[in-house]
């Protein structure tokens, strides 16, 4: 993994940006295109604004066509950051006055807050519909309940998540690769082909590759999306082992590193290798499968994995909290441009007001088991986060299991209030583990975090309104789970997991539970071991592992190939790493995101 300890520099104002030394602290040197004064003061306009509302309102309601179709959500910041470059683009050249970076990177934002933090949680709205066909569940969520529940939570995530940029941005220093590929995106966007020649050359080459082997599979079918070599067995492909056919994965190897993508490779090794065969001759599961493997026993010891070592390693960082929220006070906030403490605290509360009040009055969610499940939520999201900092797989789905299991336990056999409460914490971790990602693209391009947060917040609603038109205009068109009609494996685990629990706790094997234990207390001790700086670097990513243990080995294994690959390149042509690497991982990561989303757009707008 590409070092990230130690103390790193504050994310400059935009009217220090040609002052500043041209990096960011995960990427080479640059040279910046020098800005005017003028110039450098154009971040929150009207112009962004205003394409800021279109991009998400697009983005909003896209997202729940592409994720029910293709199982998961592209990189929607990378999306967002070109339709922003182009819109903003042609306004400047129409207008006379040039687009900036900032306000491109405003646009990004507003869309990933409204397509990777809202659009997503239509995957458990596409769960409660599986469960109202299945006669467990008599739940029909008319538009404006979805947007009444979405956009609360929404907006309660990123303002729960405010606090945190200091300790995962700041201090960590995690990756957040999809954040890193659209601020780079961005960068040499800016640049233009001139001064950033080589970089825009890796960059173009990345996308049309990906983009290419993305049509050749989706569209064309010349190639299979995904391979299982016999070597790894006869049950290979029903364990989901092998490698996708594409590069979108491997990019984000490229940026996360060689540490974590092979902890990830041993939590595969683990959960898909070792654990299956085993846990079939004991009759721990009926059938050697995906999705039963997965419900049944190892997502309880994968999950432990990564809670313990997100909150661990929160403890051990306990003074740089404290040290944040002391900071998110007064002068010092208007100094560094970030927002206000007293705006997060004052803006949580009437969110979870207005939540509670929604989830009882529209839902028949219990005040109380509200009031739980928020506290629940916190809890869940500062793990999610630095497992999507980490590794760029957001947990949302495997975090919002645990909460299932606490629903379980607060409202036995109680299907509705597990659902509805499960989906307002993938909400809320959804939406503050993405904030992160635009926080992370946002230093790399010089924003002010303050503008962030209130295009996240701007974002959020907008793309509620559109999920809430979107998914029951694709409902109606396509059907959702059943013969012929759309299904997510993430709604389908998210539906699985419901019915499973509302046969009780002895529904599921009592190794399980003890794996948990035990895995727990083997993720804080990693994580006590990865922070000394002597043997740090030797030890696996807890987290990793755990999300290793939950995730397809179709995405893990190039991953960890891209791993391999920088570490390589990085020992063989240090230089040509530093100038061609970044780039090139963001343009596998985006001619993908792009294909697909373009790919789903016709059928969305139906």
């Amino acid at each position: 993994m590409r070092e990230m300890k130690g103390e790193t520099p504050l994310a400059v104002e935009p009217q220090e940006i040609s002052k500043a030394r041209p990096q960011h602290p995960l990427e080479p040197e640059r040279l910046l295109r020098p800005v005017s004064k003028a110039e450098a003061r154009r971040e929150m306009t009207l112009r962004a604004v205003l394409v800021a509302c279109v991009v998400a309102a697009l983005m909003g309601a896209a997202e729940p066509m592409v994720t029910l179709r293709i199982g998961y959500g592209p990189n929607i910041s990378v999306v967002s950051a070109f339709l922003g470059f182009l819109v903003i683009g042609l306004i400047g050249r129409l207008s006379g006055l040039r687009a900036t970076r900032w306000e491109n990177n405003l646009v990004q934002t507003a869309g990933t807050a409204a397509g990777s933090g809202v659009g997503f949680m239509a995957v458990v709205l596409a769960a409660i519909d599986m469960l109202n066909q299945r006669g467990l569940l008599d739940l029909h969520l008319s538009s404006w309940q979805i947007f009444a529940w979405l956009a609360p939570s929404g907006l309660l995530g990123v303002l729960l998540a405010v606090p945190l940029r200091k300790h995962y941005i700041d201090e960590e220093n995690l990756p957040f690769a999809d954040g890193m590929a659209a601020g780079e995106s961005l960068m040499v966007l800016d640049q233009g082909p001139k001064e950033a020649g080589p970089r825009v050359a890796a960059l173009g080459f990345g996308g049309l590759l990906s983009a290419g082997l993305t049509l050749a599979r989706q569209s064309f079918g010349w190639i299979p999306e995904t391979v299982s070599p016999a070597f790894l067995g006869p049950n290979a492909a029903a364990l989901r082992l092998g490698s996708e056919v594409g590069v979108l994965s491997l990019g984000a190897g490229l940026l996360v590193g060689l540490r974590v993508t092979l902890s990830m490779a041993l939590g595969m090794v683990i959960g898909w290798v070792i654990l299956p065969e085993p846990l079939f001759a004991r009759g721990l599961v009926p059938e050697l499968s995906f999705n039963l493997v997965l419900q049944r026993w190892v997502m309880w010891p994968a999950t432990s994995l990564m809670v313990a070592g997100g909150l661990a390693a929160l403890a051990l960082k306990w003074r740089v909290i404290a040290k944040t929220f002391r900071g998110l006070r007064g002068k010092d906030v208007d100094a560094g441009g970030d927002f206000p403490m007293r705006w997060v605290v004052w803006g949580s509360l009437a969110c979870a007001v207005v939540l509670a009040v929604v989830q009882k009055i529209s839902l028949g969610f219990p005040l109380w088991l509200s009031g739980v499940s928020i506290l629940l939520s916190l809890v869940l999201m500062l793990v999610g986060i630095r497992v999507l900092g980490e590794t760029n797989w957001a947990p949302i789905s495997a975090m919002a299991n645990v909460m299932q299991a606490v629903f379980a336990v607060l409202a036995p056999g109680h299907v509705p209030i597990n659902m509805i409460g499960s989906g307002m914490s993938g909400s809320v971790a959804a939406n503050g583990e993405h904030l992160m990602q635009d926080y992370r693209a946002g230093r790399i391009v010089g924003s002010t975090n303050r503008n962030l947060t209130w295009l996240q917040l701007l974002g959020v609603p907008i793309g509620a309104a559109a999920v809430a038109i979107a998914y029951p205009a694709v409902r109606a068109k396509y059907g959702v789970g059943g013969n012929g009609g759309l299904t997510s494996p993430i709604s389908v685990k998210w539906a699985g997991f419901a019915e499973l629990l509302a046969k009780g706790f002895g529904a599921l094997p009592s190794s399980a539970l003890w794996a948990l234990i035990i895995a727990l207390v083997i993720g804080v001790v990693l994580t006590v071991l990865e922070a000394n700086p002597r043997i740090g670097r030797f030890i696996p990513s807890p987290t990793a592992v755990g999300l290793g243990m939950l995730i397809p080995g179709f995405a893990v294994i190039p991953m960890v190939l891209g791993g391999i690959i920088q570490a390589v390149w990085k020992k063989a042509s240090p230089k040509g790493e530093d100038v061609y690497g970044v780039p090139l991982a963001s343009g596998f990561i985006t001619g993908e995101a792009l294909v697909l989303l373009a790919l789903a757009l016709p059928a969305a707008f139906k």
